[in-house]
């Protein structure tokens, strides 16, 4: 197996071990219970907990926040490393769920890889697919797991199809199933010619395996019933004359999924899937930044922050910035150049995850993803080096869909309030504007459960009770350009005008007609609805 193209040098070997990735899909399609199975199998814990189980049992461990547990959705995206066979992986969980796309956006940047999972009943839904189209500009490669196949599925090639035409891209079987819902045995491996049975008495025992000499293996009549054997190999038949073979230049390249089909709850197809990441899946890769690229095996380290997580102990009121570390072995201790302060910054206590324990990490290489705590210090998109002034480019922000003013409900608790928004903000989890009249603050999400999320946890975290009410405004842009017209035009406009936390200039609107006024009359200033968060 190629660990790089042709042309480039071979990865010292810890790097070249390091795979990671996410896992995109739309909510309930199974991911929260794929990671579980991951971490089953990699070792990191005994039994996985099942989301829709009860009491203590539901308390899956990539999901660690209180929200999260009690409605069964992953709300931030955290990060878990482990080791399986030859490889260590780090893998990023994201949020399934559509109004927190920002978080998982950003995430996005942080891996080399994201496997996608589907629902075998439903096929792609809309989120799956806004979140591949993310992917796609980031000719992210991708592996498809088809879940859920113990239940009532769609047709294998209809839902190859599926993803044929409405994503844009060749898919490969790496598997094939042998009957669906209650008929499910199992799967063919075509990588491997191996049929992989499933174990339906204990959902956490790993699928046995039996090596066979094709599908003509006399072996094949023992395991299968006849009427489900002939229709297995009529299918596989046609998929190889009708399907491409796998070719792992085309999936690097983005052009190609691989997908595994299995039963996620049964602990079946995962091995194969994580067998088939670990094999095909790319090693840490050259990272986009200013003034120049960045490339993994480069002995010195870099890395960026892509999310900021506070509150992760509430006993302890800690802030965790997340980081990728983008090259170099970074080793316990270190001091690092942030970048954004110009400040030297030691790293001494790093953390290390798997899912919500946490281990101080000694040290970590290229492609690993570290917590580093801080009182504040890291933003999203904050560089950290050994030196040079470098700037981690692609990372997002966006311009919030929905505004609401808010106030804490104990007035004498105003201070307090600020204390918990700017945290919030920081960590990426909303907007925080400013109005330059009035006093309060309009806080901007881009889904509305996230305001629920965040009245809950400055609830739980801060003890304050807050009131989210409608702001007359509908839409946020953020506005640059030449120094003195952009003073003039605020001026004018003092009643739209904001600053967002990093004391950048927003401009708030009620109508579309307000955009268009501005870019008809003011041609030099521009208005723009993502900001790069950089340093």
């Amino acid at each position: 197996m190629l660990d790089r193209a042709d042309n480039q040098p071979a990865l010292p070997p810890e790097i070249g071990r390091r795979r990671t990735f996410a896992i995109i899909s739309h909510p309930d399609a199974g991911k929260t219970t794929l990671t579980e199975k991951f971490l089953l199998y990699g070792g990191a814990i005994q039994m996985a907990g099942q989301v829709r189980a009860k009491g203590e049992a539901r308390r899956t461990r990539s999901d660690f926040m209180k929200m999260e547990q009690d409605r069964g959705i992953s709300v931030s995206a955290s990060a878990m490393s482990f080791e399986f066979d030859r490889w260590w992986f780090n893998l990023v969980d994201t949020p399934g769920h559509s109004d927190f796309s920002e978080d998982t956006y950003r995430t996005l940047t942080a891996v080399d890889a994201a496997i996608m999972v589907i629902d075998g009943a439903k096929g792609v839904e809309s989120q799956t697919r806004k979140l591949f189209e993310v992917c796609r500009l980031r000719d992210l490669p991708i592996l498809t797991f088809c879940n859920k196949m113990d239940r009532e599925s769609r047709d294998t090639f209809e839902i190859i199809d599926e993803i044929q035409e409405m994503l844009a891209l060749d898919v490969a079987p790496a598997s094939w199933p042998i009957g669906m819902g209650r008929e499910f045995l199992g799967c063919y491996d075509m990588i491997n010619d191996r049929l992989e049975l499933m174990d339906r008495a204990d959902r956490n025992v790993k699928a046995a395996s039996i090596e066979m000499k094709g599908l003509d293996d006399p072996r094949l009549d023992e395991k299968i019933p006849a009427h489900l054997l002939e229709k297995l190999r009529e299918e596989v038949e046609m998929a190889r004359e009708l399907l491409p073979r796998f070719d792992e230049q085309a999936f690097r390249d983005g052009a190609m999924t691989p997908i595994w089909f299995g039963s996620a709850i049964n602990s079946f197809g995962v091995r194969e899937l994580m067998a088939g990441i670990g094999n095909y899946g790319p090693p840490p890769q050259v990272r986009p930044a200013e003034p120049r690229q960045v490339s993994a095996d480069e002995t010195k380290v870099s890395g960026f922050v892509f999310k900021v997580q506070a509150n992760m102990d509430p006993k302890h009121r800690d802030r965790v910035a997340f980081l990728r570390i983008c090259s170099g072995h970074f080793t316990r201790g270190m001091k690092l150049h942030h970048v954004r302060s110009k400040k030297p910054m030691a790293v001494s206590n790093p953390v290390m995850f798997l899912a919500a324990e946490r281990e101080i990490a000694e040290d970590a290489w290229a492609g690993d993803i570290i917590g580093i705590p801080n009182h504040g210090q890291l933003r999203i998109g904050d560089a950290l080096t050994e030196g040079e002034a470098l700037r981690f480019t692609g990372i997002p922000s966006f311009a919030p869909e929905l505004l609401q003013s808010v106030r804490a409900a104990d007035p004498m608790k105003a201070k307090h309030l600020d204390k918990a928004l700017t945290q919030f903000a920081e960590e990426g989890a909303a907007k925080l504007f400013k109005p330059m009249i009035g006093s309060g603050w309009i806080v901007g999400v881009v889904g509305a459960l996230q305001f629920e999320v965040l009245a809950s946890r400055i609830e739980l975290e801060y003890g304050l009770p807050v009131r989210f009410e409608p702001s007359q405004f509908t839409s946020a842009r953020w506005i640059s350009g030449p120094k003195d017209k952009l003073e003039a035009f605020t001026k004018v406009n003092k009643g739209h005008m904001a600053e967002d936390h990093d004391g950048d200039p927003v401009y708030l609107t009620r109508l579309q007609w307000d955009i268009d006024r501005v870019e008809r009359d003011y041609p030099e200033l521009r208005l723009t609805a993502t900001k790069e968060m950089h340093t």
